[in-house]
């Protein structure tokens, strides 16, 4: 009878070890839960002012807001793209894409500080915090995608390297290079660009190196470099600051793609959705043919598409931490992209850029936004 006791005792104990591991195990398990669901979980107002959407308090979003503007990491020596004017202002084409983001989220374009940096200081500046967004003449490649912990926005500008040589060298091709000294700036895709194609083409050449392109540019006006290289873009804007443009022309040739647009730092997803949809919505603006001038008219359209862009109906901007009337602000303050284009280096310029590959998908071009949906 006792060891029957005994046994039951035993069996009791045992029980109720069990139950009681159990229910620690439970109770960890639902704290470290508990947590979780706080890290993830954003409590504040997702409706559009002031709100975030996915991220944390530390995201770049709350940052900026924070900090009360935008810090763009751009040019200051690009012609028509990010150039000091008369006034000691930063301007251009990707200047405008900085404000249409600050325009996004202040209603105000001017809230942005552009922080100008050489080739070789912006993916550092990107990946330590200094800019919020580059924006300068970057070209969209593999390793800047993966290995520099970089994410691209959508191309703003579809581009090509080129060559500028002396129009009385007798050069027009880059066969005539051989053995030519050409310039070149450092950090740049434009370097490894030029050794792979004279390296396909067999061609001897000496790569003479700058730290920025208002160097490189002296060098090749005095004559210590017999050509030099970047993109057609840039070739174009900077020729007409040369004291005698015509002395100098463009090769036909291309040496590469150069795929331009907005670059963030990897790992802030709500970030990245931001500076996509605002320039999308300056080439879905373009295609719809809403301008800055216009843009007050397309409020009463019953146009559902139209309606969902421009905040009327929908949560689009919410989504993203956004009022819902953001792309209105970005159109309203800044313009579509065919305004921000001409404003800058379309025909009323001296650069008059041809629209080429960079009109919309409408007209013939590469420009494309998804539906605003």
């Amino acid at each position: 009878m006792k060891r029957k006791s005994y046994s039951l005792l035993f069996v009791s104990l045992l029980l109720s070890l069990v139950f009681l591991f159990a229910g620690c195990t439970s109770d960890d398990a639902s704290t470290e839960g508990d947590t979780e669901a706080t890290d993830d979980t954003n409590t504040e107002d997702t409706s559009g002012e002031g709100g975030e959407a996915a991220g944390s308090a530390s995201s770049t979003l709350a940052a900026v807001k924070e900090r009360g503007h935008l810090v763009l990491g751009g040019n200051n020596q690009l012609p028509g793209f990010g150039y000091l004017d008369d006034d000691g202002e930063i301007k251009g084409f990707d200047v405008d894409f900085g404000k249409a983001i600050a325009a996004a989220i202040f209603d105000d374009p001017e809230a942005i500080e552009v922080r100008p940096l050489s080739a070789d200081e912006r993916f550092t500046a990107l990946q330590t915090g200094e800019i919020d967004v580059l924006i300068r003449n970057t070209t969209w490649t593999t390793t800047r995608d993966t290995d520099l912990g970089t994410h691209f926005g959508p191309t703003t500008f579809y581009d090509g390297q080129g060559m500028m040589v002396r129009a009385d060298s007798g050069i027009t091709s880059l066969e005539d290079l051989a053995g030519a000294r050409i310039g070149v700036e450092t950090g740049t895709t434009t370097e490894l660009n030029l050794a792979d194609q004279f390296r396909k083409l067999g061609i001897e050449y000496e790569q003479v190196t700058f730290d920025d392109s208002d160097a490189l540019v002296a060098a090749y006006e005095e004559g210590s470099v017999d050509a030099w290289t970047t993109d057609k873009s840039g070739l174009v804007s900077r020729m007409a600051t040369l004291s005698d443009p015509e002395a100098h022309v463009i090769l036909e040739e291309s040496l590469s793609k150069e795929p331009l647009g907005p670059t963030v730092r990897q790992g802030d997803d709500q970030w990245f959705n931001i500076v996509k949809w605002v320039t999308f919505a300056t080439f879905e603006a373009e295609e719809l043919g809403i301008t800055s001038e216009n843009v007050d008219d397309y409020l009463e359209s019953e146009d559902p598409v139209i309606r969902r862009l421009l905040g009327v109906e929908g949560e689009l901007g919410a989504m993203m931490g956004l009022p819902n009337d953001f792309a209105y602000r970005v159109i309203k303050h800044v313009g579509n992209y065919g305004e921000i284009y001409d404003r800058h280096l379309g025909p009323d310029t001296i650069f008059k850029l041809e629209r080429g590959q960079n009109e919309n998908w409408t007209n013939g071009g590469l420009l494309y936004s998804p539906p605003f949906r």
